[in-house]
């Protein structure tokens, strides 16, 4: 989706990209699987890392990635579940120096927003949550800094240089009801990281918005990883995006505070499709992609019109 005047850039794309159930259907059966990330980044403007979450990775793997996409491409990075689901945020001075210096310096302008998810025995905690908020490194000569205190684990395989001084963003993904509260919603206000508004079966979907950018990630709302998004869902996604991306709030769902977020003229806005178990995703992001495009239009038509 091209950028528009008075508005966010608007991003909507995949979790990952990698999935043997994919070719024949969304790949060509004849497409090498080399290939799978060059068509996809073809399809959509923006695709998360998920490899990231798993395992370290090394800085031959990000600019491979980084040449294989178009040049307005980004990426999305998943944190490391070691800092989230086995540290669970405990002493993760270490965890996030390693995280930075595995190559992810190395996509340059393609780096895009960084998510945190959290597992869903996890409560909130602001003790344990706030100081890995003040830790986060806000751009890449901080990302640089922390990068230069790695340990053993990825001695030999770091990338520790940076082309320019560039914005780093990043999003919280819960999964636990008692993170709807307000308390959370002034914490992520504070640090001004967005909150993943997360459409899930059993997770907490909040439309509360607390950064100058909004995450959504689509998992299937009836059955995980897998339903798919019907043409009245797709249209309600695409009212909500069109209105992130205008600077306003959704006119639905469900807020955890009663605070309103700060007024802003237009937001940035990134979308995921997560339902890949079934080849949805893809599918249901293009759909998203070409409602959103037909919902401005019309109302650059409407205005338009009001204008003359």
């Amino acid at each position: 989706m091209a950028p528009r005047r008075h508005l966010g850039d608007i991003r909507i794309g995949i979790s990952g990209w990698n999935y043997a159930g994919w070719r024949g259907v969304f790949y060509s059966p004849k497409l090498a699987h080399k290939r799978e990330l060059a068509f996809a980044a073809r399809a959509f403007r923006s695709i998360e890392i998920n490899g990231t979450h798993y395992s370290l990775q090394r800085p031959e793997d990000f600019a491979r990635w980084a040449d294989e996409t178009p040049a307005d491409f980004v990426f999305a990075i998943k944190g490391s579940r070691y800092i989230t689901h086995m540290m669970k945020l405990r002493d993760p001075e270490a965890g996030l120096a390693n995280f930075f210096a595995q190559g992810l310096l190395r996509l340059g302008a393609k780096l895009g927003p960084i998510l945190w998810q959290f597992p869903p025995n996890f409560r909130f905690d602001r003790a344990r949550i706030e100081p890995f908020l003040a830790l986060l490194p806000r751009d890449t000569e901080a990302a640089l800094k922390l990068a230069r205190q790695h340990d053993h684990r990825v001695a030999g395989r770091t990338w520790l240089k940076i082309d320019a001084k560039r914005r780093l963003r990043h999003a919280m993904e819960i999964r636990h009801e008692s993170f709807v509260t307000p308390d959370f919603i002034a914490l992520l206000r504070k640090y001004g990281v967005a909150l993943v508004s997360a459409d899930t079966v059993d997770w907490p979907l909040l439309m509360d918005v607390t950064s100058d950018f909004i995450y959504c990630r689509l998992h299937g709302s009836e059955q995980l990883y897998a339903s798919g998004y019907d043409a009245p869902a797709i249209a309600a996604w695409s009212k909500r995006v069109a209105a992130w991306a205008q600077g306003h709030e959704t006119p639905d769902g469900k807020r955890a505070s009663p605070r309103p977020a700060p007024k802003r003229a237009r937001r940035d806005v990134f979308v995921y499709f997560d339902n890949d178990a079934k080849v949805r995703a893809p599918f249901d992001a293009q759909a998203l992609v070409e409602a959103v495009e037909k919902r401005l239009a019309r109302a650059s038509g409407t205005v338009a019109a009001r204008r003359r």
